[in-house]
């Protein structure tokens, strides 16, 4: 009888862990450059560079989650981090410089081009940079 009883609680364990192990990542991967053009409110239109690494240990399901770099010739580098559900993304960023409380969040929503290349369009807000500030970029992978 204590058999049977430790068997039934090792197999009611065993499939409470099974049902609560967390799916792979199975989203789309935007890893890579992407070359962009910017139009910040303060600053004006700008060019940079945005680069993106998947953390698949960190991802799940359709949820990626990644490491973002922003570099501006002339402004600087802003790393930062992105997290993705399916093709909407949050990120954040800031300069290496904190001085200008120059950093932000931005939302963005990939697509593919006529080229198949993956691009986003994304909205940023900056709280603190020069009293508030605003502004866009479109960036396309390389």
């Amino acid at each position: 009888m204590r058999f049977v009883l430790s068997l039934i609680l090792l197999l009611t364990i065993s499939s409470s862990f099974a049902a609560n192990k967390t799916p792979a990542f199975s989203g789309p991967d935007f890893s890579g450059v992407y070359q962009c053009n910017g139009l910040d409110m303060n600053e004006g239109k700008y060019k940079g560079k945005v680069i993106l690494k998947l953390k698949k240990e960190h991802s799940q399901a359709q949820y990626g989650s990644y490491d973002f770099l922003l570099e501006v010739p002339g402004f600087g580098k802003y790393p930062g981090h992105m997290a993705a559900n399916g093709l909407s993304a949050a990120m954040y960023f800031a300069l290496e410089n904190q001085s200008t409380h120059d950093f932000g969040t931005g939302i963005s929503q990939f697509s593919k081009n006529a080229k198949g290349q993956w691009q986003f369009h994304k909205f940023y807000f900056e709280p603190q940079f020069k009293g508030g500030n605003s502004g866009f970029e479109d960036c396309v992978k390389q």
